[in-house]
């Protein structure tokens, strides 16, 4: 090359820098852990299982404590079998990541390039639209009238360059979900060519009839990804273990690029454990249907607007626009009497807070609370 050939713009600066748009892309904000002033606050902010985790796989995580100095299974091979036994699926079809925002975020790679697109809520989790932007790919919010994902909507969004639809059912952070029928439906109408990937990070806490994961489509379908997350249900959020159940050819894609070794020694047996504690699984959907009724109707007479139906473990809550009685107000009064709960204008609803549903005197003391901001 000759000292003189052009050099395009990153390349004349003086320092590097990041592909075009990584700056633009808005960093995932986690549910606050502290209050000013309060030692132990409760945090109701980040969607966990507020019973905890299974004692099973927290003596199975304390047991791998010998192998920390070893690499864990690169393959998850027994984690990969037990999710395969436990829902009847082909383990060469799994695939495991460090929560479903793994899962997300190696899709996104796999599937994108600039100028490409992906089509989710207007409400969507924020992991989705953060692994699209980093491929240099467009990001279309379909209008959620009432707060709920809409067929329709979806699909005026789609178009030649979309390749990826992510629809979380129940979704977060609204709580809302949709009928299988719907799902049928979008599937039906969507190219082959587009992705339809079904988050089921709450599909446990909806027991509907009408509601269904989505596992039995993406057994035969080409173009269907379902994912499930160990942090909700199971409560081993700090671990970090998610899966998706892929056609074999979109998983096998993802196995060449996903990093070794992602999910550790002691997040793989916890999960193990975990995923065989059908007990603690139980009391845990049981006291979310307990509670989150409850809740709704407690909330509802405070004059606060409560997005319903919601069939995750946490209600979308929305406030008036009187100075006084504003979600961020609300929000920060919580925390003063030691209540974590979580604003969600990075969603665009910066009207509402979205509330965990806690234990029992979490709960009352969340409602005493939201019952003295109002009155004020």
């Amino acid at each position: 090359m000759s000292d003189d050939a052009p050099l395009n713009d990153r390349a004349r600066a003086a320092r590097p820098l990041p592909k075009p748009g990584i700056m633009d892309i808005h960093a995932y904000v986690p549910g606050k852990a502290k209050a000013e002033g309060v030692e132990n606050p409760i945090k109701l902010s980040a969607n966990e299982n507020i019973l905890g985790c299974s004692p099973k796989a927290r003596e199975a995580y304390a047991g791998a404590a010998d192998q920390l100095h070893m690499y864990p299974d690169s393959r998850t091979s027994l984690l990969r079998a037990a999710v395969a036994e436990r829902f009847r699926l082909e383990p060469e079809r799994l695939i495991f990541g460090q929560g479903s925002d793994e899962v997300f975020q190696l899709l996104n790679q796999v599937f994108l390039e600039p100028g490409d697109n992906i089509v989710q809520g207007e409400y969507g989790f924020a992991a989705y639209a953060i692994g699209a932007y980093a491929c240099q790919a467009e990001v279309r919010r379909a209008n959620e009238p009432n707060y709920t994902i809409s067929v329709d909507e979806i699909l005026k969004c789609v178009d030649d360059r979309t390749r990826l639809v992510f629809i979380a059912n129940p979704a977060n952070p609204t709580g809302t979900w949709i009928p299988f029928s719907e799902i049928l439906r979008l599937h039906a109408a969507l190219p082959p060519s587009v992705v339809l990937v079904l988050d089921g990070a709450y599909g446990e806490f909806c027991e509907d009839p009408a509601f269904d994961d989505g596992l039995d489509l993406a057994r035969t379908a080409q173009n269907v990804v379902v994912t499930h997350t160990f942090s909700k249900l199971h409560g081993l959020a700090a671990l970090r273990v998610g899966w998706g159940y892929a056609p074999a050819e979109i998983s096998a894609a993802v196995d060449r690029i996903r990093l070794p070794f992602n999910i550790s020694i002691p997040g793989q047996a916890a999960a193990i454990a975990a995923l065989g504690d059908e007990d603690f699984q139980r009391r845990s959907i049981d006291h979310v249907e307990q509670w989150r009724p409850w809740l709704a109707q407690q909330f509802g007479g405070l004059g606060v607007d409560v997005v319903l139906p919601s069939a995750a473990n946490f209600l979308l809550v929305g406030f008036p626009t009187t100075p006084g009685k504003t979600a961020k107000e609300a929000e920060a009064f919580l925390a003063t009497k030691g209540l974590l709960v979580r604003g969600v204008g990075n969603y665009g609803l910066p009207g509402h807070v979205r509330i965990t549903i806690g234990l029992e005197e979490h709960n009352r003391a969340v409602v005493d609370a939201l019952a003295e901001f109002m009155r004020a």
